[in-house]
């Protein structure tokens, strides 16, 4: 580790997304030197070989690992089907896991790449707030997410693959029995569970931060660019250079598949050639 500053992290994956999380991580020592990151996984069945493996592909000497293995038992209760593994509650109810000296931790799907330094976002004042984040729907279908789910119409509706957590706000808030009541309750009308309750229970207590910059998405570039007016130029590759902070590859279209579609991917391939799998390979 260096004399630099160090982000807490969260991550939750299996072993299928190791390649990911090596890849998510090395982007973030590419374009910040000076940074060390711990990175605390919440997880079921990853072994340490699994994090040497990542840490040798990335020469992670900068990087710590702090896996933290969860019991089933400590879920006891969850509702679960399979649209609901027990896995969706690990990121609701990270406060529980996560050490009580640790005041905010930045999560991130492990499906994202970093192209500028994440302070802005790491460092964004947090007060009472219980996350950060971004949204990628419209006023409209905002609107309609408010009807259906029983919230605020000015709460937002959170993505919640990148999230700022505000722990020590949220240790005092989240409260188990409601997100399982919330969720028997609301089964029928739950799209994605987890955004569903994140923005349901605690919206009122998020803010949102610029998608375009911390949340950039193909699909959401394509839709940027359509609501843009014939006046306005259109946000091309050069323009996510300069401005754009994290690039996600959400939902099925991924640059390590050969049906991609987009031009993001760009950023997924130039950060793979700075890291080392030849060890993954035999």
């Amino acid at each position: 580790m260096n004399p630099g500053r160090t982000y807490a992290l969260l991550v939750t994956l299996d072993a299928g997304y190791l390649k990911q999380l090596a890849v998510m991580l090395k982007s973030i020592l590419n374009v910040e030197p000076r940074v060390n990151l711990d990175v605390y996984i919440l997880h079921k069945k990853l072994r340490p070989e699994h994090f040497d493996k990542v840490l040798f592909a990335i020469g992670g000497a900068r990087v710590r690992f702090l896996p933290i293995a969860i019991d089933d038992d400590s879920l006891s209760g969850a509702p679960t089907t399979k649209r609901y593994p027990l896995e969706m509650y690990y990121r609701l109810l990270a406060s529980r896991y996560l050490p009580i000296d640790l005041d905010r931790v930045l999560y991130l799907d492990p499906d994202v790449v970093v192209i500028h330094p994440l302070a802005e976002l790491y460092d964004y004042p947090l007060g009472e707030l219980a996350f950060v984040g971004c949204s990628h729907v419209t006023r409209g279908m905002r609107n309609l997410n408010a009807i259906r789910l029983g919230m605020s119409k000015t709460a937002p509706y959170i993505n919640s693959g990148i999230l700022l957590m505000n722990l020590r706000v949220l240790r005092r808030i989240v409260d188990p029995k409601m997100i399982y009541d919330f969720i028997r309750k609301n089964k029928a009308v739950l799209a994605l569970p987890d955004q569903d309750v994140l923005s349901a229970l605690y919206g009122d207590r998020s803010v949102l931060v610029d998608s375009l910059r911390f949340n950039l998405s193909d699909r959401y570039l394509r839709l940027a660019n359509l609501r843009r007016s014939f006046k306005e130029p259109k946000l091309d590759l050069e323009w996510v250079k300069k401005h754009g902070v994290i690039i996600h590859y959400c939902g099925r279209n991924k640059p390590w598949k050969p049906d991609y579609v987009g031009e993001l991917d760009v950023f997924w391939n130039e950060t793979v050639k700075t890291v080392d799998f030849s060890a993954w390979e035999v």
